[in-house]
């Protein structure tokens, strides 16, 4: 498994183990369509929410809520709408997009910050 890769399920079973600590169900990990994939898809009480995880060891480009390019919430946009077409009972529920960032911390260790409907179906 190349190393990017690695890093990359390593951060979302991180950040999987967040969201669960804080009630909520994940529903799918690494779901992938024909139009892209989507890190993390979990239900918050009554909501459905897409997560897309993003780890950034510094801040020199932004950080990592720079990393989530108008591209690429297009295609977590489709992503989803395949999702919900092929998941009747999800379809029912709020919808909401989520960011989770993960940040690297000068002592060694990471932040977290959930943004919660950190952009919206255009």
């Amino acid at each position: 498994m190349p190393g990017n890769l690695h890093k990359g399920l390593c951060f979302e079973a991180q950040a999987e183990e967040f969201l669960r600590r804080r009630g909520s169900q994940v529903l799918a990990r690494g779901y992938r369509c024909r139009f892209g994939e989507i890190d993390l898809v979990l239900r918050d009480r009554e909501t459905i929410c897409f997560v897309e995880v993003k780890y950034r060891r510094s801040l020199a480009f932004g950080g990592a809520a720079y990393a989530i390019s108008p591209a690429k919430r297009r295609k977590l946009v489709k992503t989803a709408q395949f999702y919900l077409a092929s998941h009747a009972a999800a379809a029912k529920l709020a919808l909401r997009f989520d960011a989770l960032l993960i940040q690297r911390q000068p002592d060694g260790g990471n932040a977290f910050d959930w943004i919660k409907n950190a952009f919206y179906a255009e």
